[in-house]
Parts: C-alpha cells; structure tokens; sequence
C-alpha cells in the first residue's frame, strides 16, 4: 500500500497535523498518551482496506502545535479538534472513530456532543477515573504527579503515574525509563517515533494528565448512545486503573466491556491482532 496522504488543518489555537489512506467511510484514530499519528503505524493499513483511515497527532503533539505552548486544555477543545477534522474529511456521511485511552477520553465526548455524526464509536480504557467509588484516590495522585513534576522533574513524576495505573499489589516494570537516543538499534521510523514521543511527555503529564483524568463523562447522554458506543479492555490489563475504569462506566451503562489483545498498549503490542478484532467489531459490533 502507498504512504498516507499528509495534510494540516487550522483549529481554534493550534494547527493539526493529520494523515489519510484508503477508501470507504471515515475512521478517525485518536491516539492517546504522548502518542501520534504513529500510534496507528501496525493497523492502519489494514483498515485502510475497508475504510478511509485519517489520523493525527492530538493539538501540542509532535507536528500538531499550539499557538500558545502555554495555553490550558480541555476535552472539549480536544473533541472539537476531532469534530473538525470529521467536518473535513466526511462532511456528507456519518464517521466511525477509535481512541485510545485519552484519546479514548476524546471519543467519549465527541459522541456526546455531536452523536448525529458518528455511527459508532470504540473507546479503549479511557481512564476516567472520576467514575470510580474512590475517585478521591486518583485526584490526589494526580496532584503527586504534578508536584513531583514542578519539584523533581518529569522522569520522577512519570514514576509516580506509572505506580498509580498499576494493578494493587503489582510490582514495579524492572529497569528505568530512558531518554531518547538511548535505542541506537531501532530502525530509523521507530527511533523517529520515540523521539516524539519522549519530545510529548512534559505537555502529556504538565497539561493532559490533570485536565482528562478530571474529565466526569456525561453518563446519561451516554446511556441513549449505547447503540453506537463500544467500551474495550486490554485481556491482559484487568486491575490496572484505566481498565477499571472502562469496566466500571460499562457496568454503569449497562453495556459490555469488550475484551481485546494485550493490555493497555495492546494496539502496539498486538497490532496484527488487535487490528483483525478492530475491523471486526467495527463491521460488526455484535
């Protein structure tokens, strides 16, 4: 298959950078985390096959950049960013959209705000923790990891996250993150992706941290949508907080929670299967 088609758009406040391949109605990809359009690197050609694909790298991520690298966010502002994107690229036909964790946070409040445009929408553990019964819990490390980041820096904040979304009673991943330029044998697209990546972390703990992991979800228009909304876990992931969390907004909607490959990254690392199920299940949720 040949590479995607690039383009740009111009949003309230930042430029988005987006990439398009296939054919057939839109599915739009909304990575999470301090991801990008790479997020999709192990799927998307697959469902370029039955769809017209379109990701992006969310506003201040990589190539999508802000005009104020200061200015706060919000989830709405971010589901808006997607809307546009959906009026761009299918302004006649209602889109599908898959996202994942915050960017699975993102979906949710696309499909509340603007649910006449979407046939079907599948979040993969957004951690919107403000759900739970102990919401209180996750609020305060929140906190933790923003003065951990303004007094030790982002590596130990990211230590303290890290710890948070772990299941209870799960130890410690063994090693320690490193900066990039570390994998000198990664193959030059792969390199490419961890520089941004690694590039994304201080806006993705300084300034989605805080705001999406706040974000409450609007449980009762959510609860008229389930017709086109799909909540998905990681098989690998239960007990991990997002996990949780998807579990228990499924439970509050009284729709399942669909089980896909590995955890919460499972997309990267069981793109051949995780594709296969994704194009399923958006052909045929049932």
């Amino acid at each position: 298959m040949t590479g995607p088609t690039t383009g740009s758009l111009r949003v309230n406040g930042a430029t988005l950078y987006y990439e398009v391949r296939g054919r057939g109605p839109l599915l739009l990809l909304i990575p999470g985390g301090g991801g990008d359009t790479a997020s999709f690197d192990g799927v998307a050609d697959d469902l370029a096959a039955s769809y017209t694909v379109a990701a992006y790298d969310p506003r201040g991520m990589s190539r999508s950049t802000l005009d104020d690298p200061g200015a706060e966010q919000s989830v709405a502002e971010h589901a808006e960013d997607a809307f546009r994107l959906v009026e761009l690229l299918s302004p006649d036909e209602p889109a599908r959209v898959f996202g994942a964790s915050s960017g699975a946070i993102t979906a949710l409040h696309l499909l509340t705000a603007h649910p006449e445009r979407f046939v079907r929408v599948v979040a993969h553990e957004p951690p919107v923790v403000e759900v739970l019964p102990d919401a209180a819990e996750h609020r305060a490390l929140v906190a933790r990891v923003t003065e951990t980041l303004r007094i030790r820096g982002l590596m130990p904040a990211m230590g303290v996250f890290a710890a948070g979304l772990r299941k209870e009673g799960e130890p410690a991943a063994s090693g320690s993150a490193s900066g990039p330029g570390t994998d000198t044998a990664l193959p030059p697209q792969a390199a490419a992706r961890r520089e941004r990546t690694m590039a994304n972390l201080p806006y993705f703990v300084g300034s989605i941290v805080p705001r999406f992991m706040a974000y409450v979800p609007d449980v009762d228009r959510l609860e008229v949508l389930t017709d086109r909304l799909l909540l998905v876990g990681g098989r690998d992931s239960c007990g991990e907080l997002s996990h949780r969390a998807a579990a228990f907004l499924a439970e509050r909607l009284d729709t399942p929670l669909r089980t896909f490959p590995g955890g919460h990254t499972g997309l990267t690392t069981h793109p051949e299967e995780f594709g296969a199920l994704l194009r399923k299940t958006l052909a045929d949720p049932n």
